[in-house]
């Protein structure tokens, strides 16, 4: 029997870190040693809960940071608190998931990404679309040049948060109103991932920002990004407001063809309009069943054969560097 990767999670707050943990617990060839949560109410909030406590909690970080037989750390805390928790991580010499966005602070980021690169340790950014079955055939038709020229790629992933912060984290409306990119900041990354991967970096972002209804009058609640290409422009537009179920919506149109993915969530269809038949698609409109996977799981265990020198990473660090500059430059992080 294969030995399996011991693995441990720093911080609880971030809004993905309990569906993150039980990926890594269900994962056959990983063991899970360990979870530190620095905030005393946080701990004692959920260490007790049915969705924690399948893995012990720890007194401190070392207790894994310093094990060398703990290879890989899932930075899970909440915005305001990861890069710091992601710097001790790549400092011990760990390989890191790192859940998004990867902070506020672009020139620290770019100093911990190049210590892993230095050290050889793997990075990967917690951008759960990168093994979703549309986002990566709509991506390899546009790369390869199916669709032709890309010249518009729009993006809408709006959510609806709640005015308060729910007990213990800082996911509702007060505390995305933390950053002055608000709802932006929290999840453009998810767009900007795709979008990047597909068109490299924008020449020039622009962004439009308000408070629409929400009481947290800081609150950016209501937000468009537009990034511009020599020979392309690309939206992004998300709100923190929407009615539920969202429809969140991915297009990118070519000069061959275009592809347009809604909801994204869960995933259903792509409408793919072609202007001439290629490959196994007729001219005209095809609607093309796409499977709905689960959140993470496909990403994480690509990053577990990374580890164990299976596969190359997904993206490479250039691109993670990539995606949280775009990022900083259309939340204000950045000139941009």
């Amino acid at each position: 029997m294969t030995e399996k990767l011991r693995m441990a999670q720093y911080g609880t707050k971030h809004g993905h870190a309990q569906g993150v943990l039980q990926v890594m617990i269900d994962h056959p060839e990983v063991e899970v040693v360990g979870i530190f949560e620095p905030d005393a109410a946080r701990r004692e909030q959920v260490e007790n809960s049915n969705e924690w406590n399948q893995v012990d909690f720890v007194d401190s970080p070392d207790a894994f940071l310093d094990d060398p037989s703990v290879v890989c750390v899932a930075s899970e805390g909440a915005n305001k608190e990861s890069l710091g928790f992601t710097a001790e991580i790549v400092a011990a010499s760990k390989h890191v998931f790192y859940d998004k966005p990867a902070g506020d602070d672009y020139q620290r980021f770019e100093h911990v990404v190049e210590q892993a690169r230095a050290q050889n340790t793997m990075l990967q950014m917690g951008y759960m679309f990168r093994k979703h079955d549309g986002f990566e055939r709509i991506a390899n038709w546009a790369r390869s040049g199916f669709l032709g020229h890309i010249f518009q790629i729009r993006a809408h992933m709006s959510t609806w948060l709640p005015e308060r912060n729910p007990e213990g984290v800082q996911t509702g409306k007060e505390g995305v109103a933390h950053f002055k990119g608000g709802v932006m900041y929290d999840l453009g990354g998810h767009m900007l991932d795709q979008v990047v991967w597909i068109l490299g970096r924008p020449n020039k972002v622009s962004r439009f920002f308000q408070n629409s209804a929400s009481e947290t009058r800081d609150m950016m609640d209501n937000t468009l990004g537009v990034f511009e290409y020599s020979n392309a422009i690309a939206t992004v537009d998300i709100a923190a407001l929407e009615a539920r179920p969202m429809a969140r919506r991915f297009e990118v149109y070519g000069t061959k063809g275009s592809a347009i993915m809604e909801p994204f969530e869960p995933a259903d269809t792509i409408k793919l309009t072609l202007e001439e038949d290629q490959g196994d698609y007729k001219k005209g409109i095809s609607i093309i069943k796409i499977e709905d996977r689960a959140r993470y799981v496909d990403t994480f265990a690509e990053l577990v054969r990374n580890i164990k020198g299976e596969s190359e990473p997904l993206r490479t660090l250039d691109h993670e560097l990539l995606v949280q500059e775009t990022l900083m430059r259309v939340t204000g992080g950045l000139a941009s």
